[in-house]
């Protein structure tokens, strides 16, 4: 007998922790580096379902489905309407399923499916402009979202065992004269990526001023490192070591065991299918990243990358790092 999807509620909770549990143990065994237990795992699993179903909530903003048979709840999906960071135009926010979906290993077959497509009508209904999924690069969802028309967009490449160690000669701390700089750059990067992809990077017109703007800000925030490297005097790459945000770390998981690379570009990116001289100042302005979270305590970090970009991607692997999870854009 096939499931019934419904909106999960409150007196759910007690049982959709102990399938979150199971979950976050699940992910645990693909990646233990990674995805560490946090102390409280079941108190914090609780309270983030309890806000995502608080009154407080927008019925547009988080939702949460549950499947149900034999009056027990077999799975999960947890979505929401994400915001676009200001400096891409989108007609609407999109729809993203996140990491803690789950179904059961009892749950009755196409639990999981259904999930899916009931999920998808409601992230329709509140009007996204397009719908996404995060899962782990060997989840069992994976494949899932790939039959419904769902590909790679974007790789959070990991690394663990961080050390100390100084930056290289030729990076340095960013500084507000740099700003200018770094904002060519991200330019320069934008560009790509509405190449790479138009229909998930477009840029907003006002971009230059929006991401200008943030980045004086980020240099007043001292939960992070920025740095810039530098050729015959002039900024060629940037850096950011930033704390990562909860939308990628599900509520059970050590989320201050990892940090995130987010803004990085480097002139030896350019060429999308080749890294210009082995990418070896782009390597160095990871060095001081990795270096900068290493004294912050931060034992793993996760790179972004676009799937798209492969000397980018080959510059991180030669760095030791692999893709741990990934973003998905339905076709």
């Amino acid at each position: 007998m096939p499931p019934s999807i419904r909106r999960a509620t409150l007196a759910d909770v007690p049982e959709m922790a102990d399938l979150l549990l199971r979950d976050a143990q699940r992910r645990s065994s693909l990646e233990p580096a990674l995805w560490r237990f946090a102390p409280d795992a079941r108190a914090r699993i609780e309270g983030n379902v309890r806000a995502g179903l608080g009154a407080s909530n927008t019925s547009a903003q988080e939702r949460w489905h549950v499947a149900e048979a034999s009056g027990h709840i077999v799975g999960i999906t947890h979505a929401m309407v994400v915001q676009v960071p200001p400096i891409y135009a989108v007609p609407a926010p999109p729809g993203l399923f996140l990491d803690d979906c789950f179904t059961a290993a009892d749950a009755p077959a196409g639990t999981a499916e259904a999930l899916l497509v009931e999920t998808e009508a409601a992230l329709r209904a509140a009007g996204v402009s397009g719908l996404m999924a995060s899962c782990p690069a060997a989840g069992p969802w994976r494949p899932l979202y790939e039959r419904h028309g769902y590909e790679p967009v974007t790789l959070y490449m990991a690394k663990h065992g961080l050390s100390l160690h100084a930056s290289p000669a030729d990076v340095r701390p960013a500084l507000l004269d740099d700003v200018a700089s770094i904002v060519s750059l991200s330019a320069d990067h934008r560009k790509t990526l509405a190449a790479l992809n138009a229909r998930f990077w477009p840029t907003h017109p006002e971009a230059d001023s929006r991401f200008e703007a943030w980045m004086r800000y980020s240099l007043t925030l001292t939960d992070r490192d920025m740095f810039v490297a530098e050729a015959a005097g002039e900024v060629r790459g940037y850096i950011i070591a930033q704390p990562i945000s909860p939308l990628l770390v599900p509520a059970a998981h050590d989320i201050g065991a990892i940090g995130v690379v987010d803004d990085f570009y480097d002139e030896d990116f350019a060429d999308v299918s080749v890294a210009s001289n082995g990418g070896a100042a782009a390597r160095n302005l990871l060095s001081a990243a990795e270096g900068a979270f290493a004294r912050r305590g931060v034992a793993t970090v996760l790179a972004v990358c676009p799937a798209a970009w492969p000397s980018k991607i080959s510059v991180l692997e030669r760095d030791g790092y692999r893709c741990a999870k990934l973003w998905m854009l339905k076709r």
